[in-house]
């Protein structure tokens, strides 16, 4: 079983950058990533940050179509919850359209970002749909099925394209992992948010025990973590750096990964709820390539995945774009097939 390489890119702006410069950043190793031959080539979304660049991957998708030709682009994800399934319909058949076949849509469950911009996104909006009623009516949309007993039936999200996107759906919990078996949908764990391993086991067979292969699909399971590659264990070390991963646990039970101890605070405090910060080191594969290669061939074995989307969150943009330059390196020199 051979492996194949994606990657995930958040646009951070690290200390004493711009927004501008985290954006050519992006677009460099997105041109990267076609020549290296890495499967695809994801965008996340976030609001209210200083840290990362990404809230409108929408409109940063399509200015990474247009500045490479054969790759696959796509959403880390969107954040359904705050959006008309309509509109993200629309959105990404535009996108579809002017690049068929390269376009993949990934739903994210998170609110990617704090209270505050969340009440800016959803302002107006009342009694809200579920996510997986969402889920639900932006496939109906991007295939053109909407159901003839709903209340919209007849309407279309143009324009139509050709090879509509290919829908995902993002996770770190069992929960994630049952929506996406469903609806016979790609899912996607994201370990460098929920390292727990066992909970990835859990979500993984769930998934697969659950798939729903009615719409003649069959589970794809995505493992998608933290990697660092150099040209030794310890100066991937180095690149680490202190890294820390800061979660908020609020009195509703709900858990969230935030950026610093500071946007924990400011979750806690805009969220009126009782909460408790957690920081611990993150979960990343890091090391020389012999190392990193094995590591993810472990992972492989253990999840039973074929492919791995990829972040590296490295200040020094050169010596990130390298890791990723080293990480197909790893794999072409066994002849593994990427």
């Amino acid at each position: 079983m051979g492996i194949t390489l994606s990657i995930l890119d958040q646009t951070p702006i690290f200390p004493g950058e711009t927004a501008p410069e985290a954006f050519r950043h992006t677009i460099t190793l997105a041109q990267r990533a076609e020549a290296l031959g890495y499967r695809r080539f994801w965008v996340s979304e976030h609001h209210d940050s200083n840290f990362v660049g990404g809230s409108s991957p929408e409109v940063l998708i399509a200015h990474l179509l247009a500045k490479t030709e054969r790759i696959t682009i796509g959403s880390g994800g969107i954040m359904l919850q705050h959006y008309s399934p309509y509109k993200v319909a629309e959105n990404f058949n535009v996108l579809a359209s002017l690049a068929p076949g390269r376009v993949d849509l990934g739903i994210g469950r998170a609110p990617g970002g704090l209270p505050r911009s969340t009440q800016a996104l959803q302002r107006g909006v009342q009694d809200p749909p579920t996510l997986t009623e969402k889920i639900v009516e932006l496939e109906q949309f991007i295939h053109d099925k909407l159901e003839a007993d709903h209340p919209l039936a007849g309407l279309k999200a143009t324009p139509l394209p050709e090879t509509a996107p290919e829908l995902y759906v993002l996770g770190t919990s069992v929960a994630s992992a049952e929506i996406a078996a469903s609806h016979g949908l790609p899912y996607v764990f994201s370990q460098f948010i929920n390292s727990d391993e066992e909970v990835a086991l859990q979500a993984f067979a769930a998934y697969r025990a659950q798939f729903n292969e009615a719409h003649g699909r069959r589970p794809e399971a995505i493992f998608a973590l933290s990697v660092i590659v150099a040209g030794s264990d310890e100066e991937a070390e180095q690149l680490a750096g202190d890294q820390k991963l800061v979660k908020i646990h609020l009195a509703s039970g709900r858990t969230l990964t935030v950026a610093t101890i500071e946007q924990a605070e400011e979750y806690g405090k805009q969220s009126n709820e009782k909460y408790r910060i957690e920081v611990k080191a993150p979960e990343i594969t890091k090391g020389a390539k012999e190392t990193v290669r094995d590591r993810l061939l472990e992972l492989q074995r253990k999840f039973g995945v074929e492919e791995f989307i990829v972040t590296t969150a490295v200040p020094d943009f050169q010596k990130r774009l390298r890791s990723f330059e080293l990480l197909k390196e790893a794999f072409a020199e066994v002849s593994v097939s990427i």
